[in-house]
């Protein structure tokens, strides 16, 4: 079921149709379409929380499988936003203003990261210690640090817009006005669209043939 999944996910990231049949994910496609939406992210000269997109393209596949993004718009508007936050994937923490317990690719504040961290089997004993009133911001990286594994790390993004975002959610899917529907999303994150968040959702617009 994962593996079909991941061929699903795989199959929405280079823009083809869900009903072509593949053998294994595509992931040099994969990390093609982040490319084409994260042009800087080529390389990783910068940071070493960076990933490159030949790394982030194939996670960022499984994870939008796993959180049930079915659909080119759902998964385009996740990479806009990811892209955005994340500087082009090259930081897993919030550098400018530097707020403790801020990060993952989706750039989450602590309180979501600690909803998500709680809803990982594997994390969620340890999660579980951390009290969302937290103002240590000792303890608010700490409890960051556990989502920063890149097999969490990538999974921020769909994982919000599933459970916090389900009517972005459906705006953003087959058939739906998808700028309607990515404005929907940004107003649930609680961000406006600017001139570079604008141009982030072009692009991944465009690397899905959406435009």
């Amino acid at each position: 079921m994962k593996y079909q999944a991941a061929t699903a996910a795989g199959l929405l990231l280079a823009g083809q149709a869900l009903a072509v049949p593949l053998k294994a994910r595509d992931e040099t496609s994969a990390a093609s379409i982040v490319l084409q939406i994260a042009p800087d992210s080529k390389t990783c000269a910068d940071t070493t929380e960076c990933r490159t997109a030949d790394a982030a393209g194939p996670l960022l596949a499984d994870a939008c499988a796993k959180y049930g993004l079915d659909s080119a718009g759902q998964i385009a508007a996740v990479l806009a936003l990811t892209a955005l936050e994340s500087v082009q994937y090259k930081y897993k923490h919030n550098v400018s203003p530097g707020r403790p317990g801020q990060g993952t690719s989706n750039m989450q504040m602590y309180s979501f990261n600690l909803e998500y961290a709680m809803s990982i089997p594997e994390l969620k004993d340890q999660a579980s210690q951390f009290s969302a009133d937290e103002t240590s911001p000792d303890k608010q990286n700490a409890l960051l640090a556990l989502v920063q594994d890149d097999k969490y790390n990538f999974g921020s993004g769909p994982w919000f817009l599933s459970t916090k975002c389900p009517d972005a959610k459906d705006a953003l899917s087959a058939g739906k006005d998808l700028d309607a529907g990515f404005q929907t999303y940004m107003t649930c994150v609680g961000v406006t669209i600017d001139s570079e968040r604008q141009a982030f959702w072009d692009r991944a617009k465009a690397a899905f043939n959406l435009s």
